[in-house]
């Protein structure tokens, strides 16, 4: 997330640099959007943790930067100007951040009030961007600019735009005025094809190792590789890891731990992440039926399978994750899913 660290006025040494809080790895990708940028709205899309959110947000603070263009270093937000600060503190009058209801934290909003069911019980943070939000957005987009020439509409993760809302925003996204639109995901073959086609697509390509590895053992990380590994390549979804308190030694120990199907070693994953390991783990085993390297878990004990045998658990472990979110109860929800990874 881009920090939300107060910082001094801008130098014009200062304004040569980029912003501090982008991620080091896109840099050299977000100044070739901002040289190409053709149309008011633009699609970043990328494998899932390389910093979708980051790159969108990238954007906006370079549309929005307050700093001359000839004092930017390749267009780049400059990180200092008053600008630049308000929007590291998702406060720009002319930015409008939206994403699902579950993600407000990690994108740096104020958590909002989720409400009741009809039964009166606290319902769960939607995961969907729903029209009401859309809405919303778009009645801030009708309000004169604050204090830049255009005002900037982030949407992320753009697949989670349920379909209503879709319809909502195509009309604006055909006529957008003096508005720029921004829209970040992981999955874009979601997205319905009529929004698809009314934007710009820039694709985030996957990190140099050299990079992630880095950027992993500045936050802290330990065994960086075993992780980087494990999360397939994905610098943030590495961290991901360890933030939910897998560390190297399980991701080691995960094969192992699956083949003895040891339920309780695997408690503490949490169980999203544990189908994708599962999921994973399938795919390193076929590698392995086919004489191939393992590629998410090459640091482990694996055992090599039929390719064909291997496909058909990736299937039912798909069929698992549909309801890994919302268990009647995770030791039973563990132990279905080891029986679903049987060989």
């Amino acid at each position: 997330m881009v920090s939300s660290t107060r910082r001094p006025a801008a130098s014009r040494e200062a304004a040569a640099t980029p912003s501090p809080g982008l991620l080091p790895w896109l840099a050299d990708p977000l100044a070739q959007a901002l040289a190409t940028q053709r149309a008011h709205a633009l699609l970043v899309h990328g494998p899932q943790g390389v910093g979708q959110f980051h790159f969108a947000l990238g954007l906006a603070q370079a549309w929005l930067c307050e700093t001359p263009a000839e004092r930017r270093d390749r267009g780049l937000a400059c990180g200092h100007c008053a600008a630049c600060h308000l929007v590291d503190e998702r406060s720009h009058p002319d930015l409008r951040v939206v994403v699902p209801e579950l993600l407000r934290a990690e994108a740096g909003l104020e958590a909002e009030e989720a409400g009741s069911d009809d039964d009166g019980r606290k319902r769960k943070p939607s995961r969907e961007i729903k029209v009401d939000q859309i809405r919303a957005a778009l009645d801030f987009a009708e309000l004169t600019a604050g204090r830049a020439a255009h005002k900037v509409l982030l949407l992320y993760p753009a697949e989670a735009i349920n379909a209503v809302a879709a319809n909502a925003l195509l009309k604006t996204l055909e006529e957008p005025g003096a508005l720029r639109f921004v829209l970040a995901s992981g999955a874009a073959q979601q997205l319905l094809p009529t929004l698809r086609s009314r934007c710009q697509a820039i694709a985030l390509p996957m990190p140099a190792r050299e990079a992630a590895l880095a950027w992993l053992q500045a936050q802290g990380v330990s065994d960086a590789e075993v992780l980087l590994d494990a999360a397939g390549g994905q610098p943030q979804a590495a961290l991901a890891l360890q933030s939910a308190g897998i560390d190297a030694a399980a991701c080691r120990l995960f094969p192992q731990r699956v083949a003895q199907r040891d339920a309780a070693a695997l408690s503490g994953w949490p169980l999203p992440l544990l189908v994708d390991a599962l999921a994973r783990l399938c795919h390193d085993r076929a590698l392995l039926g086919l004489g191939l390297r393992p590629r998410f878990f090459p640091h482990g004990e694996l055992r090599a399978a039929d390719p064909q045998a291997m496909a058909r658990q990736a299937e039912a472990l798909r069929r698992h994750a549909r309801h890994a979110e919302h268990p009647f109860s995770a030791a039973l929800a563990v132990e279905a899913l080891l029986i679903a990874a049987a060989d």
